[in-house]
């Protein structure tokens, strides 16, 4: 079978066509991919802001449970990595934490604290994440 000279560049441009169709395939399953990863590194950051957010709530309900008008709170201060402010406002206790690359977290806990003691007994009526 001998190709006339009309078809010779035919199965050039197809190929072209299939490699220029496969390499948009590729970019486009590159681009997906790197925006998945970059959710789960900012899904993680978020958690580990919540975490030190979390460890300074607990850093003032220890000090509620040895004295029970304590209300001095927290700045600045340092959590693995990050750094925790907790504001203590009546009964309200709000809990800030940021983590080591910016992420910010923040805990609202509103608490009853019992008079006899120490170690006071602290209840947690409500708690609050991110609002």
């Amino acid at each position: 079978m001998r190709a006339n000279g009309h078809n010779r560049g035919v199965v050039l441009i197809m190929v072209v066509c299939v490699v220029a169709l496969l390499g948009a395939i590729v970019t486009g399953m590159l681009q997906v991919n790197t925006e998945d990863i970059q959710v789960m590194q900012n899904h993680v950051r978020a958690a580990e802001a919540l975490a030190v957010a979390e460890a300074g709530l607990n850093d003032a309900l220890a000090q509620l449970r040895a004295q029970a008008g304590w209300d001095a709170g927290f700045e600045d201060k340092a959590f693995a990595g990050g750094t925790y402010t907790v504001t203590v406002d009546g009964s309200q206790v709000i809990s800030v934490g940021t983590s080591a690359r910016g992420f910010v977290a923040r805990v609202v806990a509103n608490v009853t604290v019992a008079l006899d003691g120490p170690p006071h007994i602290v209840e947690i009526d409500s708690i609050k994440v991110n609002e």
